[in-house]
């Protein structure tokens, strides 16, 4: 599991050396464009054998999956990774408050609100505020993400309906990536690193996770994963020298201890005996 987080990450941080040559649109679509065809080749659908209902269910998912690809990367080119990463954790931190629907979630609401107003201002910049509310935005599409795969997966078997949905996405992102990106999309240097972009952001996490849940707890899993936060902070400070302030520092593991709380409170008792 630390190793899913780490690779998502890392393919993050890589992801920010794209925006001077294809922008955040152009290196979304390249994320989605090598992970489609990755998954396409593995999973290799039958558009045919699903109903249009199912067909729907996944094309809103890519859509989601794009737009929350789309406003991360446009917060990453504004902000520091751990803010904005800590800032997104907003969406399945809502999400697991929603199923636990517990007394104490007020707790865990009122500490990730309080973080969360730490690291959101005040802003220095409107760049910066821009970066802010699409982080923010980011962490609403992960909530209809997280709310949609369940019920892909009910409706596809293996990874089929990701492989649909991550299909769609690319197509809902061609235009908006070519505008940003240009000719600089076919250049090699930027072909390769989006490349790696992708197996670093989809295919090495996909996989360490799936292999993870077969051996932890869904609460141990969902504690583990709320340290997403704390890596890309230390992921932005070694490889992009973003140092953040004791202010910031302070906002994130107040959403960490938050998200850590409610992830665990939502997830349901094991079943094995």
């Amino acid at each position: 599991m630390i190793g899913a987080v780490l690779s998502v990450q890392i393919g993050a941080a890589f992801a920010t050396r794209l925006f001077d040559d294809v922008g955040p649109a152009g290196a979304v679509l390249y994320r989605l464009l090598f992970g489609a065809a990755l998954l396409l080749a593995i999973w290799r659908p039958r558009i045919a054998r699903h109903s249009p209902r199912a067909l729907w269910l996944a094309a809103v998912f890519g859509l989601a999956l794009a737009g929350m690809n789309l406003c991360f990367y446009g917060a990453l080119d504004r902000i520091p990774l751990g803010i904005a990463v800590t800032l997104e954790f907003a969406g399945p931190l809502g999400v697991a408050v929603a199923a636990s629907r517990r007394r104490m979630d007020l707790f865990w609401v009122a500490l990730a609100a309080a973080g969360i107003l730490l690291l959101a201002g005040p802003t220095g910049t409107p760049e910066e505020s821009a970066g802010v509310l699409l982080a923010l935005a980011a962490g609403g599409f992960w909530a209809a993400y997280i709310l949609l795969s369940a019920r892909v997966g009910r409706a596809f078997a293996g990874g089929e309906g990701l492989a649909i949905a991550m299909a769609v996405g690319a197509i809902g992102m061609a235009i908006p990536g070519v505008a940003e990106g240009g000719e600089a999309l076919l250049e090699l240097e930027p072909l390769m690193l989006g490349a790696l972009v992708a197996v670093l952001s989809s295919a090495v996490p996909y996989s360490l996770e799936l292999e993870a849940l077969r051996r932890l707890r869904i609460g141990t899993f969902g504690v583990l994963m709320s340290l997403e936060p704390a890596v890309a902070a230390s992921v932005g400070l070694i490889l992009l020298g973003q140092a953040l302030d004791v202010a910031e520092l302070t906002g994130m593991a107040m959403v960490i201890a938050a998200s850590a709380g409610a992830l665990r409170a939502a997830a349901p008792p094991p079943t094995e005996p």
